[in-house]
């Protein structure tokens, strides 16, 4: 019977989360709870990659936790962004993000409507004269690379932030007893097995959701109950209230 279940993620900003549906319906307990975390990586760090900020006309921000250890890096080396430096977001929402720090003008700040990179492309193209410089995490893969390339856009991708594993207190590894398990990438699996060195699934039940972290948890010799996304159950929460019910109810 799952009673109590620990989501490794932050907790839903809405109430409208499809999550707090879920728990009212099964009667279940839901604890959001990160097993990693990000983390600004430092300015010796950052400089053995021999990027020169001011070397670029625009930046491409995929993620406020991109905006953030940006203009933290570029504070820590005493670095002036330039008035005139282009912003080019993945969605509004990262746009409208950028005002913590500098002044919103339109004129400079461009944004996509999907929240897809390649929608943002063909605003990128219209400025193919700016170089542009990608803040990224030290987990990514080359595809914005191979994409960029694609579109003879100049550019270079560069290592600003890096994800770690959100260690458990004491305490919590005390307290840990959990009936289901959701991970949503390898970085959790690996958190896991850090924390728990001797973790034993027994009737413990473990949802993953993409492929690089149902292969991890496997790896990890997990059991898998729930495996997402799927043709069927496209999201996590979809998956998961079609387990509750095969098992529940």
């Amino acid at each position: 019977m799952i009673k109590k279940i620990l989501v490794s993620q932050p907790k839903p900003t809405s109430e409208k989360s499809p999550y707090y549906d879920i728990a009212n319906r099964f009667d279940v307990e839901l604890i959001f709870r990160p097993f990693i975390k990000v983390e600004g990586i430092t300015a010796k760090e950052f400089r053995t990659q021999k990027v020169n900020i001011l070397d670029y006309t625009a930046i491409v921000f995929t993620s406020r936790h991109a905006i953030d250890h940006f203009f933290n890096m570029a504070k820590e080396l005493r670095v002036t962004i330039p008035e005139d430096m282009k912003y080019f977001c993945v969605t509004e929402t990262i746009a409208l993000y950028i005002q913590k720090y500098v002044q919103y003008r339109k004129r400079k700040v461009f944004f996509g409507e999907t929240g897809k990179i390649d929608d943002l492309v063909p605003t990128m193209v219209k400025h193919k004269n700016e170089k542009y410089l990608v803040p990224m995490s030290d987990v990514h893969s080359n595809s914005l690379e191979t994409l960029f390339d694609s579109k003879k856009l100049q550019h270079c991708e560069c290592v600003m932030y890096k994800t770690v594993s959100n260690d458990f207190t004491p305490e919590e590894v005390k307290t840990f007893d959990y009936d289901m398990l959701i991970f949503f990438s390898p970085s959790g699996i690996e958190s896991l097995m850090k924390n728990f060195p001797n973790f034993k699934q027994d009737k413990i039940a473990i949802a993953t959701f993409g492929p690089t972290t149902a292969k991890a948890a496997r790896d990890a010799g997990l059991r898998l109950d729930i495996e997402a996304p799927s043709e069927k159950y496209p999201s996590m929460t979809s998956a998961l209230q079609h387990f509750l019910i095969e098992n529940q109810e």
